[in-house]
């Protein structure tokens, strides 16, 4: 059947969503400009889309604009040197793996984004996999314990790195001063994945960022919380531990040759806009973020996470981010997230088992979380749908039987998902949101995680990273 051209599918369905007059408390934070500077009008959006044009700089080449633009930023962050990034803080946890591990081991925490997977198949570096704690009640996951970095490290003297993931989609800040400390002593670098992390020092009521508790290098998602358009982000290296024209190099390999100024310039008004309102911004942020809190705590059948809940140890909760558990609505968050959606034009950030995230940001506003609370009482007061069936959490086992790089690479068929148990994954598959990886390259699908899958598979969650979407079957290496 022969399609109409004069159709534009994505232009229609973003028309059709403005129209609702959503509520977002998602990423990016700008919240569809409310939050961008000023200067990043609408007229910007086709003025500021240009190439390397004498004067403009070159960001595989910096020496003008370009390169003082990421000075501003390293300074501001309290790093060394800092990169533009354009393919996101995935491109950016790619080239440190490519920069500093090679096809050496490296320490890696289980619930890492999937993004990392794919910096372990460009690098052939060796996964050797910590697990982190769970937090009772909300059933995330709240970073890895030092000690278990130690015995990591004590394990694998050889490890290149320890990759530490600070803060998670949570909000929830692991100990990443005892884990800095931990790899330090090794002389390990601390690579940080802190793309939830851009506005953490720009006000003293949030918890210190990467930088400023030890890490050796950290990326982070300036698009979500900091203002910034998105897809763009900041890499920032501190001390000699990390060869920094190696990660430049890295860059350069992986990296768009033609790199948009739209998103660079975003990154460099967003900077200056932290840096000099930062403070009163987010001043706001966190009183609408207690506010909402407070009208949360008093629908029954809702709990919202605060740092009363946190296990024993230094753990931090970044407030801005509200988790919301709903068990005691007798539904599933994937239920709620899609009842606001559907019906309250209420979009939250993700939805697990248990929980709803929403993210309180620079861009957000009284009438929003408004929507969200009054939603939520409704839906409380509602009567109960039968729920969905509760999908368990992510195995925590894991048979590596391969490299990442070495099952990637390995000739591979698809079969019915039923018959995949015992076999060597060729794929990754991970619920996303958050994106942590079920299985990876490599792993053998155990008789756990084909039961995990399976359910995965009927309760149709949203899943990347395998060729089959649907995840009736999936892709095993051939032995």
């Amino acid at each position: 059947m022969r399609r109409r051209q004069d159709r534009a599918p994505l232009f229609e369905a973003l028309v059709r969503h403005n129209a609702k007059n959503p509520a977002g408390f998602h990423i990016p934070g700008h919240r569809q400009g409310q939050a961008l500077p000023p200067e990043l009008g609408e007229r910007a959006i086709f003025a500021f889309d240009l190439t390397e044009l004498p004067g403009l700089d070159d960001l595989h080449n910096p020496h003008g604009p370009i390169a003082e633009s990421q000075a501003l930023a390293a300074e501001i962050y309290g790093a060394d040197r800092s990169f533009f990034l354009v393919n996101g803080t995935s491109v950016g946890i790619q080239a440190l793996l490519t920069a500093q591990a090679g096809n050496r081991e490296v320490i890696v925490p289980r619930n890492v984004h999937r993004s990392v997977l794919g910096g372990l198949v460009i690098a052939g570096a060796d996964p050797v996999y910590v697990l982190p704690e769970i937090m009772p009640g909300f059933e995330v996951d709240c970073g890895v314990p030092p000690l278990r970095i130690r015995q990591a490290l004590e394990g694998h003297p050889g490890a290149a790195a320890v990759l530490a993931v600070c803060p998670n989609f949570y909000g929830v800040l692991c100990d990443l001063d005892g884990q800095a400390s931990a790899a330090h002593e090794a002389d390990k670098p601390v690579l940080v994945d802190e793309a939830h992390g851009a506005h953490l020092r720009f006000h003293p009521g949030l918890p210190e960022d990467a930088m400023a508790a030890g890490a050796d290098a950290a990326v982070q998602s300036t698009h979500k919380l900091g203002g910034s358009l998105g897809q763009s982000s900041i890499l920032h290296l501190k001390g000699e531990i990390v060869d920094s024209d190696a990660v430049a190099a890295a860059l350069r390999l992986l990296q768009t040759t033609s790199p948009s100024y739209l998103l660079m310039v975003s990154l460099d008004l967003a900077r200056r806009q932290l840096a000099v309102q930062g403070e009163y911004l987010l001043d706001k942020t966190l009183a609408l973020s207690r506010y909402t809190r407070e009208r949360l705590a008093g629908i029954k059948g809702l709990r919202v996470l605060t740092e009363e809940n946190l296990p024993e140890g230094f753990l931090r909760l970044d407030p801005t981010k509200l988790v919301i558990s709903v068990r005691g609505l007798g539904l599933t968050g994937f239920q709620v997230s899609g009842l606001l959606a559907r019906r309250y034009h209420v979009f939250v950030e993700m939805a697990d088992a248990c929980n709803i995230v929403a993210f309180v940001s620079i861009g957000s506003t009284r009438e929003e979380c408004d929507a969200l609370a009054s939603a939520l009482e409704d839906i409380a007061a509602r009567d109960k749908l039968p729920a969905a069936a509760v999908l368990p959490g992510a195995p925590a086992g894991f048979k590596k039987r391969m490299k990442p790089r070495e099952a990637w690479f390995a000739r591979s068929r698809q079969v019915p998902l039923a018959e995949a148990r015992g076999r060597i994954s060729a794929e990754t598959v991970a619920v996303y949101p958050p994106g942590i990886p079920a299985v990876n390259p490599g792993e053998e699908i155990t008789a756990e995680i084909h039961e995990y899958l399976t359910l995965v598979s009927r309760m149709r969650l949203p899943c990347q990273g395998m060729s089959d979407p649907a995840l009736k079957s999936i892709k095993i290496v051939i032995e």
